[in-house]
């Protein structure tokens, strides 16, 4: 897994890196520049093969300063370029308005409000407004710049931003301010390390694609200053492991009555597919026959009520339950809390109607709830349970830092006392103990066609069989989050639930490998 960071702690490895006599901050200025150079010419190679026209605009920061340094280097290597400048060049900080200087030998700098625009006007537009200081809303000539091209897919298509696209808060994704544009690039250059808002919210749309240079930044002073700023620290899940883990396990999931049995049916076949040894449906008795003629590898037991249920968990074979998906509310009022009270289960999921029944008084589900449990709302079942930190994740932020996914799924799963999955193509996976990770469905990993009826149920089950097989709770949500992402690549546009279980051995098999 790949750590991400917030501004204040890129700021802080920078501070620490710079007070340390490893590097000073004109170096790393000069290192962020060369490596959006390198960054655009190896994204657009045609652009190193000869001079061409850019558009630099820079902000009074240092990503401002970036952005002269990157102007400095392509007017060397032959190109025409022109800058432009919003702010007062008298409140530059001093490594930033040493570059400016350097510029001035060079070139000319121009208000922004004459900056061209459009995609006829230039080979390359540089945004270095501002990058993941930002703590406020765009305004003037920057919103003018940035508002302007949003009706000329042309010119994003030509635009690279230095750190972060100008007007998106770094640490969520989120613009500042409802209605406010932000500048859309077709390629971002992130240093040292990604950031938070280039995963979360409105980061992969406005950030095109997203690379990140190595600016040189010690790695001892790195990890001092990330244990200083937060612990523990967010992370990217960038692949699964399960090959090593080879414990099989007895899994229980739920149905709900007759013609209500398809999306535990598809749970269950996902948790068998990931390598529960034994996985049987509850079933009440309108649906047995139902199930009966719809199943082969998994078994059946009748589930009538909660009596019946907590019998059936006596069984010390059971070690893990899944309930929620087409279980029904009623059903599920029921049945949740005989779950809760198994004290002997290593593992119980709750997704769908197993949360939705609770909207009401969730403060009853959270005091039965414990730290082997995993909760895994979308969004809107996120509301309905936490409808506070919903309520704060979807308010317009006016300045930065916004809210963000990580900070709500965080405060949830503090207040349930377990882990939270909360789903997107940002899903964000958060454990009581402030860990984190993100399972990014984006960039490369985009998989538009994964938002389909009963993939969430599959995922559910996912990780209902990692938890059977012994995987502690935040593990069995990062893993199955990454297969579940990695099926839908395998397979491609077409995908329907069904197939999400049936392409997990190709991929197991190539992990394997």
């Amino acid at each position: 897994m790949r750590e991400i960071l917030t501004a204040a702690q890129m700021r802080a490895i920078e501070l620490a890196a710079i007070e340390s006599g490893v590097v000073t901050g004109l170096e790393l200025m000069e290192r962020a520049g060369r490596g959006v150079i390198e960054a655009v010419f190896e994204e657009w190679p045609e652009l190193a093969k000869s001079p061409h026209h850019a558009v630099v605009v820079c902000g009074s920061g240092n990503n401002g300063g970036d952005g002269f340094v990157v102007a400095r280097l392509l007017k060397e290597w032959g190109w025409q370029v022109e800058v432009f400048f919003f702010g007062e060049p008298s409140k530059l900080p001093p490594d930033a308005k040493l570059n400016y200087e350097r510029w001035l030998k060079l070139g000319t700098v121009d208000d922004l409000v004459h900056a061209p625009k459009f995609a006829h006007e230039a080979d390359l537009f540089v945004d270095a407004l501002f990058g993941t200081g930002l703590r406020r809303p765009l305004e003037g000539a920057a919103l003018a710049w940035a508002a302007e091209r949003v009706s000329d897919p042309d010119a994003q298509a030509k635009t690279v931003a230095v750190d972060m696209p100008s007007g998106l808060c770094s640490d969520s994704g989120r613009e500042l301010q409802d209605g406010t544009e932000t500048v859309l690039a077709a390629l971002t250059v992130s240093f040292h390390a990604p950031k938070l808002g280039h995963f979360l919210g409105w980061g992969p749309f406005k950030c095109g694609r997203m690379v990140v240079a190595d600016i040189g930044l010690a790695e001892r002073a790195e990890a001092e200053t990330v244990r200083l700023v937060m612990s523990p620290q967010p992370r990217i899940i960038d692949k699964a492991e399960v090959a090593h883990k080879y414990g099989c396990g007895h899994a229980l999931i739920l149905t709900g009555g007759a013609g209500k049995t398809g999306a535990a049916r598809l749970a269950a076949r996902g948790a068998l597919r990931i390598g529960a040894g034994l996985v049987t449906l509850g079933v009440p008795p309108s649906a047995q026959m139902e199930v009966a003629s719809q199943i082969t590898a998994l078994m059946l037991r009748q589930v009538r009520d909660a009596e019946k249920f907590a019998a059936i968990l006596e069984d010390p074979r059971l070690n893990a339950v899944c309930l929620g998906p087409g279980l029904g509310i009623e059903r599920a009022r029921d049945l949740v809390p005989v779950a809760l009270r198994a004290a002997h289960l290593p593992g119980v999921v709750l997704d769908a109607d197993a949360l939705t029944a609770f909207q009401d008084a969730p403060q009853t589900l959270f005091a039965m709830l414990h730290e082997r449990c995993v909760l895994t709302p979308h969004a809107g079942e996120f509301a309905r349970v936490f409808p506070d930190l919903a309520e704060a994740l979807s308010a317009a932020p006016i300045k930065g830092p916004a809210c963000s996914k990580v900070d709500a799924a965080r405060d949830a799963a503090r207040r349930a006392g377990c882990v939270v999955l909360l789903k997107g193509p940002d899903t964000v996976i958060a454990a009581p103990d402030g860990r984190c990770s993100i399972n990014s469905a984006q960039y490369e990993r985009r998989a538009p066609w994964l938002a389909t009826a009963g993939s969430g149920d599959v995922l559910a089950g996912f990780i209902t069989g990692l938890l059977a097989r012994g995987f502690p709770p935040m593990q069995a949500a990062e893993t199955a989050a990454w297969l579940h992402v990695e099926c839908a690549r395998s397979f491609g546009p077409g995908l329907i639930a069904e197939d999400l279980p049936e392409e997990l051995p190709s991929v197991l098999r190539a992990l394997e490998a």
